[in-house]
C-alpha cells in the first residue's frame, strides 16, 4: 500500500479537498471554502495547510467567529444543502463562539463543518491559556459543549483517527434525515504529528446526497387516507426544497385539488401566485391557510418538523384531523401519532403520483382554498398600501422591498418583528428566493447569512432585512462582505428596540419592560446612525424618511458595487394580523389583573390543543 507523510492537519485538508459533489449535474467541491479566524489551537499546523491550498479551497478572514459559522450555514442554505463550507477556531472563547450556530444547524438540519482548536492530548503544558478546567475530569474541555448542538462529534487524539472519523462526518453532512453540523477538535499536538497516511484515503470522491424511497406497505396505506380525505391540506416544508420536490409537490397539489399552504421555512416552494396556493400557516400565517387547517381532514405535512410556530402550538388543527407525514427522518415523521411515510420528498410524491390515480379533492374545497386566499390577497394589498402616517409599518416597508426586488434576488430575516411581517407580506416571485432562519430565530444570522448567500451564487443579490436590535447584536460581517466583495443590501428598520418581544409582554398583560429603549433603565435615550455606523465599515449607505425615498433608493442600491445599507424608522405597535395562538408560559398569580386575565384566557386556549407527541 502506497502511502504519503503528512501531518494531521495537511492529512484533513487534502481529505477535504478531494470530496465533491453534483450540483444540476456539474461536478464542484463539496468543501468550497473555509471561514476562519485564526488563534492558538489553529494558528499554526491548520493554517499552514491551508495556505497551501488557496487554489482549491480558499480561506475566507471573519470577524466573529459566531457569525462566521452563521455565514458558512447561510451558504449552505442558499445552495440548498448541496455545498457545504467550513468554520474553523481557536480553543476557548473562540470555539464557544461557534457553539450559537451549531445550535442554528442543528435546529434546521443544516450542514456545517466546524472544526476547533483543543488543548493538549499529552497534557505536559497544562494549563494552557484559556483552558476550562474540570477538577474531577480532565478530559472535558469548552468543545465538550458542541456535544449537545452537533449531529456528529469527535476530537482526534491519533493521526489515523481521521482516517476513519473524517468519512463518518462527511456522511452525516450528506445525510437527509441525520443532516445537521458536524464537529471535529483538533488537539495541537496531534495537529502537528506527521504520519504515513495511505494515498488510497486522498483518491477523489463524488458524492450523490441520497434518496430512500418510502415503504411500499406505507405507501398504500398513505394512498387509501388521502383517498379518504374530504378536505385535505398540503403543509409544505424545508425538506421539500431541499429535496429538490418544489415543483413535484406543486403539480401533486394542483393536479389533485388539494389547497397548498406553507412553514416558515417551506416558504418559497412554490410562487405566491402558484394556483394551489393559500399561504403560510401557524403563529405568522395567513388567516387563509389558518382557515383552512381548521378544517382539514387530513394534513400532509411533507418535509417539515411540525413545531409550535407552524401548528400554532397544536391549536390550528382540527382535533379529529389525521396526519400523514413525508419525511426522511423518521423522528420528524412519527410526530402526532401520524401515518409516517420516511422517505424522500420527491421520490415520494412520484410514488404518490403514479398511484393516486385521477382521484382529486372535492371541488367545493378547493374553489375554498382559492376564495381564503383571495381574500388574504386583498388584506395583504391593504396592509401595505401607503398611508400618510408619519412613521411607516413593516407592512408597508416590506411591500416596498418586495416590489422592487427582481424576481431571483434572495429574502433574508431570522429575528425580531421582521420574520412575522416578512412570511405574511412577502409574496415569492420565484421558487428559493426566500430565507427566514426560524427554527433557531437567532439574532444575528442576517447580516452573516447575506454575506454567505452572496458568495453561494453571485448571480443574484442577497435582500437582508433586520430590526436595529439584531443590527447592534451583531453587525460585522458588514465590513467582511466588502472587504471580499460579496455583496447584499441591507434594509435596517429602527423601531426603537425589542418590539416584537415588547408586543407579548403586553399581549400577555405585562408591563411595558426593558425590551423599547424608552422602557429601559438608562442614563439618556438616544438613537444610534446605523447609516454611519455601517459607512465606516465600507458600506454604501442611505438613510431615508418616507416608503417613496425607500423605493428610490432601492432601485440606487441595485446598482451599486458594494454591500449597501438602507435605514428607515418604523412602526412599533402596528402589526399584520392573521396569528395562530402560541402556548407560552403567563404568571398565575400576579398583582395585575391583566396579567390573571392573560392567564385565564391561555389555560383556556389550551383546552383546544391536539394531544399528542
Amino acid at each position: 500500500m502506497s502511502t504519503v507523510r503528512l501531518t494531521t492537519a495537511q492529512a484533513l485538508v487534502r481529505y477535504l479537498c478531494a470530496q465533491h459533489t453534483l450540483v444540476d449535474g456539474e461536478k464542484v467541491p463539496l468543501f468550497p471554502g473555509v471561514f476562519a479566524i485564526f488563534g492558538h489551537g489553529n494558528v499554526t499546523c491548520l493554517s499552514e495547510a491551508l495556505e497551501a491550498v488557496q487554489d482549491k479551497l480558499p480561506t475566507w478572514r471573519a470577524q466573529n467567529e459566531q457569525s462566521m459559522a452563521l455565514a458558512a450555514i447561510g451558504f449552505a442554505k442558499a445552495q440548498r444543502r448541496r455545498q457545504i463550507m467550513v468554520a474553523t477556531s481557536s480553543i476557548g472563547p473562540g470555539a464557544l463562539n461557534m457553539v450559537t450556530a451549531a445550535g442554528l444547524a442543528h435546529a434546521n438540519r443544516l450542514p456545517v463543518l466546524l472544526l476547533a482548536g483543543d488543548t493538549f492530548v499529552n497534557r505536559r503544558p497544562d494549563p494552557v491559556m484559556q483552558q476550562v478546567e474540570h477538577f474531577g475530569n480532565p478530559t472535558v474541555n469548552v468543545n465538550d459543549a458542541f456535544k449537545a448542538v452537533t449531529r456528529y462529534w469527535d476530537r482526534i487524539v491519533h493521526p489515523e483517527q481521521i482516517v476513519s472519523s473524517l468519512p463518518q462526518a462527511v456522511a452525516t453532512l450528506l445525510d437527509p434525515a441525520d443532516c445537521g453540523p458536524a464537529f471535529i477538535a483538533l488537539p495541537q499536538d496531534v495537529q502537528e504529528i506527521a504520519w504515513d497516511y495511505p494515498e488510497a484515503f486522498f483518491a477523489e470522491t463524488v458524492h450523490a446526497i441520497p434518496r430512500p424511497r418510502p415503504d411500499r406497505e406505507r405507501l398504500a396505506q398513505a394512498i387509501d387516507l388521502l383517498k379518504s380525505a374530504k378536505r385535505p391540506l398540503i403543509i409544505s416544508g424545508g425538506g421539500v426544497r431541499y429535496s429538490g420536490a418544489e415543483k413535484a409537490l406543486a403539480d401533486f397539489a394542483a393536479r389533485h385539488g388539494i389547497p397548498l399552504c406553507e412553514t416558515i421555512a417551506g416558504k418559497g416552494a412554490v410562487a405566491h401566485d402558484h394556483p394551489a396556493h393559500v399561504g403560510p400557516v401557524g403563529i405568522l400565517g395567513s388567516t387563509s391557510a389558518n382557515a383552512l387547517a381548521a378544517e382539514a381532514d387530513v394534513v400532509i405535512a411533507v418535509g417539515t418538523r411540525l413545531m409550535d410556530f407552524v401548528t400554532g402550538s397544536w391549536s390550528v388543527f382540527a382535533p379529529d384531523a389525521r396526519f400523514l407525514s413525508i419525511n426522511t427522518a423518521r423522528w420528524d415523521a412519527t410526530k402526532h401519532r401520524a401515518l409516517a411515510v420516511v422517505g424522500d420528498a420527491l421520490e415520494t410524491i412520484a410514488e404518490l403520483e403514479a398511484a393516486i390515480g385521477g382521484w382529486t379533492a372535492d371541488g367545493g374545497w378547493t374553489q375554498k382554498g382559492r376564495d381564503e386566499f383571495a381574500r388574504w390577497n386583498a388584506a395583504l394589498d391593504d396592509f401595505q398600501r401607503p398611508t400618510n402616517t408619519p412613521v411607516p409599518t413593516y407592512a408597508q416597508v416590506v411591500g416596498v422591498v418586495n416590489t422592487h426586488a427582481g424576481e431571483r434576488d434572495l429574502l433574508i430575516t431570522a429575528a425580531g418583528g421582521l420574520p412575522g411581517e416578512a412570511v405574511k407580506n412577502w409574496r415569492v416571485k420565484e421558487p428559493n428566493t426566500f430565507d427566514c432562519e426560524f427554527g433557531f430565530s437567532c439574532m444575528g444570522y442576517e447580516i452573516a447569512a447575506g454575506w454567505g448567500a452572496a458568495m453561494a451564487d453571485p448571480s443574484r443579490t442577497p435582500v437582508v432585512m433586520i430590526g436595529d436590535g439584531t443590527y447592534m447584536m451583531m453587525n460585522s460581517e458588514i465590513y467582511s462582505s466588502v472587504l471580499s466583495g460579496h455583496k447584499f443590501i441591507l434594509i435596517v428598520c429602527d423601531n426603537g428596540g425589542y418590539a416584537v418581544i415588547n408586543r407579548l409582554q403586553n399581549a400577555k398583560g405585562v408591563t411595558s419592560f426593558n425590551n423599547l429603549l424608552k422602557d429601559c433603565r438608562v442614563k439618556e435615550l438616544f438613537g444610534v446612525d446605523f447609516a454611519a455606523h455601517a459607512r465606516s465599515m465600507g458600506a454604501l449607505t442611505r438613510h431615508v424618511e418616507s416608503l417613496a425615498e425607500l423605493g428610490e433608493a432601492l432601485e440606487w442600491a441595485k446598482t451599486t458595487d458594494r454591500t449597501t445599507v438602507l435605514t428607515i424608522v418604523t412602526d412599533a405597535f402596528t402589526w399584520t394580523p392573521g396569528d395562530a395562538w402560541w402556548d407560552v408560559g403567563v404568571p398565575q398569580v400576579s398583582p395585575h389583573e391583566s396579567v390573571r386575565e392573560a392567564s385565564r384566557q391561555q389555560t383556556e386556549a389550551r383546552t383546544r390543543q391536539r394531544v399528542g407527541v
